[in-house]
């Protein structure tokens, strides 16, 4: 029973996790319109922040103690295709830690990058998802 509810932890942390992780860029798109110092520019940069500290890391965390111990329980360590999905969510973890910088370049009014830009790296959270689920549902190895 306890693995059950891990599992229904395990799921809504990630949908917690990748919902962060898809609007951050989004954020950073219109973020990139607003003049520095404007009031949409301070608005974004608290909306920013919170997504990050509030939603993100906390998500992530959960997502991360409970895949691992649904794995240790469910023997998957040995497992090739768990060995892909493990690294698909380091690759995840890393992307969100990528977004943190960029959440504290604009804090900090550094941005240089375009608008442009976030819009194709909100795509990297997305193949990576993609790629997991097919692990975690098809196992093809």
């Amino acid at each position: 029973m306890l693995y059950d509810w891990i599992k229904a932890l395990h799921v809504i942390a990630i949908i917690s996790w990748m919902a962060a992780l898809l609007y951050m860029p989004r954020l950073m798109v219109y973020h990139c319109d607003a003049p520095k110092g404007s009031p949409q520019s301070e608005t974004f940069k608290v909306m920013e922040r919170r997504l990050l500290k509030a939603i993100a890391r906390p998500a992530m965390a959960v997502s991360w103690l409970a895949g691992l111990y649904l794995a240790w329980q469910g023997g998957w360590f040995v497992s090739g295709w768990f060995h892909v999905k493990l690294a698909l969510v380091l690759g995840m973890t890393v992307a969100q830690e990528v977004q943190a910088r960029w959440v504290a370049d604009f804090a900090a009014d550094r941005n240089t990058r375009p608008a442009r830009f976030f819009r194709i790296m909100n795509e990297v959270p997305t193949l990576l998802m993609i790629g997991i689920v097919i692990m975690v549902i098809v196992k093809p190895f």
